[in-house]
């Protein structure tokens, strides 16, 4: 039945959304118990605050290595490479607490506590993905399914967050020893990507070979001047998402409101399912009102959302604003995906993806820490806040920049 469905995706194609369900569903569980975790061994908010933020540089540095040498080296080597580095990250959890053992993991890992993918392996299945598609008809359609699956395989793997609880309740482990065996699912889900990448066949690498070695030669004049200006935007996007991180979100319910793990994994598992099933109209609609009108007229409300979670007086209120906010909130990224490959060459791909992807990572790096220091010294519902405003100035910018830049299938 699958097969039907997707029968204008090529195999590669196929074998690119295996990946990415394996890959998120363990985003969905570590994002969520990271910072409980680190809690329970000791860390105050604002080392924790470091962990997460070294997770993000490493998507920094991953994302300029695979805009540098990908198309040069091999997009299936660079591949390969990430999701081994993702199960060695894996084991250091799973063998020690030690606090440098930790940071050297979340900084070589590809871990995700974002609740929503934005490491070293996005840039490259992004600019392969219009490539496994054999109808052009069908790109928009093609990322709203590859966000749509990973957020309901991340949605999954948010349910399995509940089972350090189960396992002090019910065989009475240790706080820190509960934690483990998710270590240990996230190593081997590393060794199942790196098998699937294996499968790849030379039809996911560029067609156009590039002539130089110079990074800013991947990208036409016309292109560079549309993805820098992009790259600011997107940058000041995720600055202000990076307060509200889903590690963040997860740990503010747990210390506010006394929302145990159980219930926590059922939250960010419902919240994930609605973020899945906004993907699959976010498609829709943009085919209807184009890509820029979607991302911009969809994010708006979600932001005014996350402002209101702040000031909820209760659990019930803040929950209820939070899923409504999480039914819109990522509308924008399958959207912002096809748009950034639309407006570009396919050998220019690789580069564009690399650029927005790092520029967004660089900024959300620095967040985390800061927003341990907020909660830390000032307000413990600040982040929301923050985020929320950041946000909204983002979407007026995206909206005044590119509403007359057209991508060529919105043209025709």
């Amino acid at each position: 039945m699958i097969d039907l469905v997707l029968d204008w995706l090529t195999r590669d194609g196929k074998l690119l959304l295996s990946a990415r369900i394996v890959r998120t569903f363990s985003y969905g569980f570590l994002s969520m118990i990271l910072a409980i975790y680190l809690s329970f061994i000791g860390f105050d908010e604002i080392l924790i605050g470091f962990i997460l933020s070294a997770t993000l540089v490493n998507s920094i540095i991953f994302n300029l290595f695979s805009s540098f040498f990908a198309d040069r080296i091999g997009r299936k080597k660079v591949l390969i490479i990430y999701a081994s580095l993702m199960g060695i990250s894996g084991g250091i959890f799973f063998a020690t607490e030690n606090y440098f053992a930790l940071i050297i993991a979340a900084f070589i890992g590809t871990i995700n506590v974002t609740g929503s993918e934005t490491g070293a392996f996005l840039s490259l299945e992004q600019a392969i993905l219009p490539q496994t598609v054999k109808d052009n008809k069908k790109r928009n359609t093609i990322f709203g399914i590859y966000n749509m699956i990973g957020t309901f395989a991340m949605a999954g793997g948010i349910l399995l967050a509940s089972l350090p609880q189960i396992m002090q309740d019910t065989f009475d482990y240790s706080a820190i020893d509960s934690f483990k065996p998710l270590f240990a699912i996230y190593l081997l889900a590393g060794i199942v990507v790196v098998i699937i990448y294996f499968f790849f066949s030379k039809n996911i690498e560029v067609k156009k070979p590039l002539d130089s070695k110079s990074f800013s030669s991947n990208l036409s004049p016309k292109s560079k001047k549309i993805i820098l200006k992009m790259s600011s935007l997107f940058a000041l996007d995720s600055f202000a998402g990076g307060f509200v991180i889903q590690s963040i979100v997860a740990f503010w319910f747990f210390t506010k409101f006394g929302v145990d793990l159980t219930t926590l994994s059922m939250i960010f598992s419902i919240a994930g399912v609605l973020t899945a099933i906004s993907f699959f109209f976010a498609a829709k609609i943009a085919d209807k009102i184009g890509l820029i009108n979607t991302m911009v007229f969809t994010h708006i409300p979600s932001n005014v959302l996350l402002i209101l979670v702040a000031i909820a007086p209760t659990f019930h209120i803040a929950l209820a604003l939070y899923l409504a906010r999480m039914s819109l909130s990522q509308m924008d990224v399958p959207t912002r995906q096809a748009y950034i490959v639309a407006v570009v060459e396919e050998n220019e791909r690789t580069a564009a993806a690399g650029i927005t992807n790092t520029s967004r990572n660089i900024a959300q790096s620095i967040s985390p820490s800061i927003t341990g220091a907020i909660i830390h010294s000032l307000w413990f519902s600040a982040p929301f806040v923050i985020g929320g405003f950041l946000k909204i100035i983002y979407d007026v910018g995206i909206y005044a920049s590119f509403r007359n830049t057209k991508p060529s299938h919105e043209s025709d």
